[in-house]
């Protein structure tokens, strides 16, 4: 994988525009941003160039307003809190390229920040058009992508725009690649994945994908009961898609010609609702679920033979978690399986990259997101990448690496 990064850019940025695409869609509650991690990792990258003399224009988007200007998707709604968290002051531009832009960029002095408005007020950013990728262009001397997040997305500002600009990687851009290449790309073997969430459906691609890749598929979550009962188990009333069982069994096929061997719970923790401690709760062998039981989280004995798995890795993928982990006490056995990943992270034997908003919940829930050599929050984004997909805002980095 090879892109230009801050490193690569001119030592003198004094007075020259840089575009700066970050992602600063932060959830809002009472006009105020009730999750600021996106803006924080935002704050390295915009501090380094406005401190190297630049002239620091970010560009992104806000909400889904499908082509039309609305208030309340603004990103003026940004800059104080923003400006904050940076510890200097931002302007706001009342758009993203046109004249208006241009005559307020050329009133910066070296070091300012600016947000630009909401690229997705123009109807062509989302249709990568690139006479909106040009006009954007215009305004800057340099572009910066320092969005991972949206880097699945073929849109003027993340693709389009590289095509008129020298293009280079954001800190949190490249650090968010380089343990991406640590962990798939070019990773320290044995490598295993932990696979988790509700349906298989949504994670076919990226166990299709991943059976290639890694030596140990762990599968948790509902989408587990998918590969129980293509494997005859009757799951009772768990949260299965019994419509997959050929698919999973593909998958099977697949992982037995590539030499990855496929994990899947034989202790379980049933209920007979689907609630937080409810009195039905019990532990048994996978062949033992009763037909008006549920599958909700992996047992103890097996949570214990996949921390053995773990010690023996020295390379960790993890996304979604092993069972209905936002009700106690179906997050047992997730908390169990994240605190040795981050044991074995701590003491140096395993390299741990995690990603997906159910992921990073659940590793925050047991307290060890910040132990995990890298948790990335972007969602749709690191499920393409674990699917295999060329990233096209990455691609983009890549060609004029």
């Amino acid at each position: 994988m090879s892109f230009k990064t801050l490193d690569d850019l001119p030592d003198d940025l004094n007075g020259k525009r840089v575009l700066v695409r970050v992602d600063l869609n932060v959830p809002m509650q009472d006009g105020a941003v009730s999750d600021d991690t996106r803006l924080r990792a935002a704050v390295p990258t915009i501090a380094e160039l406005s401190d190297r003399g630049a002239i620091v224009l970010l560009l992104s988007h806000f909400g889904r307003p499908k082509g039309q200007k609305r208030p309340d998707m603004s990103t003026a709604l940004l800059v104080k809190p923003l400006s904050q968290l940076l510890g200097r002051s931002v302007r706001f531009i009342e758009d993203c390229q046109g004249p208006d832009a241009e005559r307020a960029v050329s009133t910066m002095t070296q070091g300012s920040v600016a947000i630009l408005e909401n690229t997705r007020f123009h109807a062509g950013e989302e249709k990568n058009d690139l006479e909106l990728a040009k006009a954007m262009a215009a305004l800057g001397d340099y572009y910066v992508d320092d969005a991972f997040s949206t880097a699945h997305r073929a849109h003027a500002s993340t693709e389009g725009i590289t095509h008129y600009l020298p293009s280079f990687a954001g800190r949190a851009m490249e650090t968010e690649l380089k343990a991406l290449e640590r962990a798939l790309g070019n990773p320290e073997r044995p490598v295993a994945a932990v696979v988790g969430g509700a349906k298989v459906s949504t994670k076919l691609a990226v166990l299709g994908h991943l059976v290639g890749k890694v030596d140990h598929l762990i599968i948790g979550g509902g989408m587990a009961n998918t590969f129980l009962a293509a494997r005859g188990v009757n799951v009772g009333k768990s949260l299965c898609e019994h419509e997959l069982t050929g698919e999973a069994n593909g998958i099977f096929d697949a992982a037995e010609k590539a030499g990855c061997t496929i994990h899947l719970p034989y202790d379980v923790v049933v209920a007979k609702e689907f609630a937080p401690n409810p009195p039905s709760v019990r532990t048994c062998n996978v062949h033992e679920v009763a037909p008006d039981e549920m599958i909700l989280d992996v047992g103890p004995v097996a949570v214990e033979a996949l921390a053995d798995v773990l010690k023996t890795c020295r390379t960790l993928v993890w996304n979604g978690p092993l069972g209905a982990f936002e009700m106690p006490p179906f997050d047992a056995a997730t908390v169990a399986l994240a605190k040795t990943a981050a044991a074995l992270t701590k003491e140096g034997s395993l390299v741990s990259v995690a990603g997906g908003g159910d992921t990073v919940a659940a590793l925050n829930h047991a307290g060890v997101a910040q132990d995990f050599t890298f948790v990335s929050t972007a969602g749709g984004a690191f499920l393409e990448w674990m699917e295999g997909r060329t990233l096209p805002g990455v691609a983009a980095l890549e060609q004029q690496g």
